[in-house]
């Protein structure tokens, strides 16, 4: 199979976001420091905005509504990025650890 012919295939597209979703969703499920738990978001976002731009390059008749999609998500990701460094900055400062299990004294 010529490199060419996958790379212009919607189903590539939709096999590598859903890989990054699922490998960010199961790092958000299995990390144990906040910095893991992050990084984990980041790709569940990354897989999303690919899905959004293969189905924009391929099926959407107006090509700028993948395109804002994708920007829309990375401002989101850039907000959750500055949001989260700076929760667990706060965390360190407190506990002087970023594993979730020397925190557990945050519930309600």
């Amino acid at each position: 199979m010529n490199i060419l012919t996958i790379s212009n295939n919607l189903e590539t597209y939709l096999v590598i976001g859903a890989f990054l979703f699922a490998l960010g969703f199961y790092g958000l499920l299995s990390r144990q420091t906040f910095i893991g738990m992050l990084i984990a978001a980041e790709l569940i976002l990354s897989g999303a905005s690919i899905n959004f731009m293969a189905f924009n390059r391929f099926l959407a008749p107006d090509p700028t509504v993948g395109q804002i999609f994708t920007l829309f998500i990375m401002g989101i990701a850039a907000a959750e990025a500055a949001i989260a460094l700076s929760i667990i900055i706060a965390v360190y400062r407190n506990y002087k650890s970023i594993n979730t299990e020397d925190v557990v004294e945050l519930q309600g």
